[in-house]
């Protein structure tokens, strides 16, 4: 699944890329007529690659004439993205979550790409090595502050 997932997200990313409004609306069955398969795959993917921590909203209407909006969304302010991240991570993260929170970051340049890669690395599974709920609490919270110190001015370079 992980390879289809990933030409189906870099489809729809395209799509959105080259649109002018930020939005595009497609359907289930034609996404999964170009990618030959099954429409709970689409589903999985927009799940998964398309939620709001990482930066987009989807709407779907279903039915004959029932299509999937989905709209790339953009901050307001670095305070309300850094709300947004905090509410995110309040009960905690999972593996995938901080990983898609962080390529989100990477991607509206707030992190650089080596800021991004350096966070991924120390909050894999493999070096937490805690229960799953443990690592979840432990990687949120491990994760909101070195945003809330990546985002300190008193901390730039100078």
């Amino acid at each position: 699944m992980g390879v289809l997932a990933n030409e189906i997200e870099k489809y729809i990313k395209q799509m959105l890329a080259a649109s002018t409004n930020g939005m595009v609306e497609l359907q289930r069955s034609d996404l999964a007529d170009i990618f030959t398969c099954v429409p709970s795959q689409i589903n999985y993917v927009l799940d998964t690659r398309f939620a709001n921590q990482m930066g987009y909203h989807v709407e779907s209407r279903r039915g004959g004439g029932g299509y999937i909006r989905i709209v790339k969304l953009y901050p307001a302010s670095d305070a309300e993205l850094l709300q947004n991240i905090n509410a995110t991570m309040a009960n905690g993260l999972s593996e995938q979550a901080a990983f898609s929170l962080i390529g989100r970051l990477v991607q509206e340049e707030l992190l650089t790409v080596r800021e991004g890669k350096l966070l991924s690395s120390m909050l894999q599974n493999s070096v937490l090595k805690l229960p799953a709920r443990d690592a979840e609490l432990l990687r949120g919270r491990l994760l909101k502050n070195a945003f809330i110190n990546l985002m300190r001015k008193d901390f730039e370079e100078e």
